[in-house]
């Protein structure tokens, strides 16, 4: 009898672990972009881009818009990210990069996102970010 619950825990402990692997390699699904825009600042030493991505997955699923700020030949620099609960039916966050000077830059967005990150101010560049779907909501600096 020992024998055969010996043989019997090393074949659950493989299936298990068989098992383990193809849900950590497998379970992540693929993420796509679903939006994406940019805007350069009035005197052209930077830009904005913004992009919507959506990843699928069992219980990884996640709908998330992230916007950066690059300068010139710099590296581009996270300065906000939104999340989503879905795609659909309004989902996706297109995010307005508005402008108002050289050095301030107002992003809006409106939907069912929740803001996860706001940076108010990079390189010099003020930044601020309304909610168009609630007007009393305005997080600027």
């Amino acid at each position: 009898m020992p024998a055969t619950h010996s043989c019997y825990t090393t074949h659950k402990a493989l299936l298990l672990t068989i098992l383990g692997v193809c849900v950590s390699t497998f379970g992540c699904g693929e993420c796509a972009v679903i939006w994406s825009a940019e805007s350069r600042s009035p005197n052209g030493h930077y830009v904005a881009s913004a992009s919507t991505d959506q990843c699928g997955g069992p219980g990884t699923a996640f709908v998330g818009t992230t916007v950066y700020l690059k300068q010139d030949s710099q590296p581009p620099v996270q300065i906000l990210a939104l999340a989503n609960e879905s795609a659909y039916p309004s989902g996706i966050t297109n995010v307005g990069m508005n402008w108002l000077t050289e050095s301030h830059l107002e992003l809006t967005y409106r939907g069912q996102a929740r803001v996860n990150f706001q940076v108010v101010k990079c390189a010099g560049i003020d930044i601020s970010v309304r909610d168009l779907s609630s007007p009393a909501t305005d997080t600027s600096h």
